[in-house]
């Protein structure tokens, strides 16, 4: 512990007095907060003085400087380019003491009811967990009426001025007054029908998304070149909360309905983290399984819209042995080129369970091919890192729904893998039990196992249709029946 002080100590006096971004960690090093500082060495000192927690303006302040066991540092030139820094590693780490300062903002937010029968498009200050899905924060309230409105007359939703009422076919009548003559779509619709209108304002909505933080951006650039740190802080604040709060919140109380309200806010949070413009609506994600370099397959998992599609899965027998990498390049190649023949669609998302060598090798399978690959990715067990096509990595915190989505695509992949690996080994090892029967040597064995299908059946055959099979006489048909009675009954 006396070390660990020492090496604080001695990090904190080498401290430039220049302009920067300063890292909080945890004593597990997790980075926990991150600012800037016109001087690094006097800002990032003061979280380490013995009177620092008295002094914090607010509880949370205090519990986060209690927190902190260690730091790192970048540099900048100037402050202006310390506040863009600190923006762009807040967006990719979100720790969780930056996650909680901004999430005090009251920004007006649009709330959409995903989980009713007729959702609607209302407004509040506040997130909560029940299903509902949230964009924004806006800052311009103006602005976000606008859209609303907007998005009435172009797709015909609803918000909390409707009263819609049931009709005895199942329909719903949406107004019952002269806003029915005014919105461009019907006003009499079944619950199919309004999903659909839902699901293209919620497309228009995530791609309005990108569009205002693109314009933050340049506002923050601008006002950090002016020397106008108060504006350029105050467009950092929204465009973090912008990218945060726009996420499902997972309903707890009916697991039954939360699958799909789950998958949605990680769709949104995975193709942000991946620069997407459009969400990941079919993702494919391939693993490779082997035991001490025999018994090679690879497995192909399908997700529509961030839920599993099992009757899109796919399982393979490898032809290369004990070569994750060119394994890799095998299933890939002979997945793909398939689609590429039949002239059918690709994934919006490729998944490769590994990193770097085997995102290279899944590229390579690709461009062989002459085919132009989809979104390729790799995610790495380790630390969970995501490898991208140009191998940067991405590194997304725990909690982020994101990467959640990633891991259960990834773990899938593997169980699925892992049980047509098991079952031709277990397939391998019934067989093997004709290896203990003397006098029978291997194009008698595949003869038996082609004729009767499996051991299982080869057990229950009569002497008479065990002489039927090619190669098997009388007496060799006797003995057989006779090994065969001794054997233990198998458990499956």
């Amino acid at each position: 512990m006396e070390d660990k002080k020492q090496t604080l100590k001695e990090k904190l006096r080498r401290l430039p007095t220049t302009p920067g971004v300063y890292l909080m960690k945890d004593r597990f090093g997790q980075i926990i907060y991150i600012g800037k500082a016109v001087n690094l060495k006097r800002r990032v000192s003061h979280y380490f003085q013995s009177t620092a927690r008295q002094k914090a303006y607010s509880p949370k302040n205090a519990a986060m400087i209690a927190s902190i066991a260690d730091f790192e540092y970048m540099q900048a030139r100037s402050e202006a380019e310390a506040l863009m820094l600190e923006s762009k590693l807040i967006k990719r780490w979100k720790p969780r003491y930056n996650t909680l300062e901004r999430d005090d903002k009251n920004f007006l937010l649009l709330r959409v009811e995903t989980f009713k029968p007729l959702p609607r498009f209302t407004f509040c200050r506040h997130a909560k967990e029940d299903g509902a899905l949230y964009y924004g924060p806006y800052l311009n309230t103006k602005s976000i009426y606008s859209t609303i409105n907007q998005l009435k007359k172009d797709f015909g939703i609803i918000s909390s001025d409707a009263k819609p009422q049931k009709l005895p076919d199942g329909k719903w009548r949406l107004y019952d007054d002269a806003r029915a003559e005014i919105f461009s779509a019907s006003n009499i619709v079944s619950e199919e029908e309004y999903a659909v209108r839902v699901k293209k304002s919620l497309e228009f909505l995530n791609n309005q998304t990108g569009e205002i933080i693109e314009e933050l951006e340049e506002k923050m650039l601008l006002a950090s070149q002016n020397e106008d740190f108060e504006k350029a802080a105050k467009m950092r604040d929204a465009i973090w909360a912008i990218s945060q709060t726009s996420k499902l919140r997972e309903i707890k109380k009916d697991p039954s309905r939360t699958s799909k309200a789950v998958a949605e806010r990680a769709l949104v949070e995975l193709s942000r983290a991946l620069g997407m413009k459009k969400k990941p609506h079919a993702m494919e994600c391939f693993d490779i399984s082997h035991m001490s370099g025999s018994f090679t397959v690879a497995s192909m998992v399908h997700f529509d819209e961030g839920l599993p599609a099992n009757n899109k899965y796919r399982r393979f027998k490898m032809h290369v042995e004990n070569n994750d990498y060119a394994a890799m390049e095998e299933v890939v190649g002979r997945r793909y080129g398939r689609l590429f023949e039949e002239k059918k669609p690709m994934p919006n998302l490729v998944v490769i369970d590994g990193g770097k060598g085997q995102v290279k090798s899944a590229l390579e399978a690709f461009e062989k091919r002459g085919i132009t690959p989809p979104k390729v990715i790799g995610l790495a067990k380790r630390e969970e890192t995501i490898v991208c096509s140009d191998f940067d990595e991405i590194k997304l915190p725990r909690e982020n729904e994101g990467l959640k989505l990633l891991q259960r695509i990834r773990d899938e992949a593997h169980r699925f893998a892992n049980a047509y690996r098991e079952t031709l080994q277990r397939k391998k090892i019934r067989e093997s039990v004709l290896d203990d029967f003397e006098g029978l040597g291997q194009k008698r064995k595949d003869a038996l196992l082609k004729y009767f299908g499996s051991i299982a059946a080869l057990r229950k055959a009569q002497t008479k249709e065990l002489e039927e099979v090619e190669g098997i006489g009388s007496e060799t048909a006797r003995r057989l029946r006779e090994f065969l009675d001794k054997l233990p009954s198998p458990e499956d």
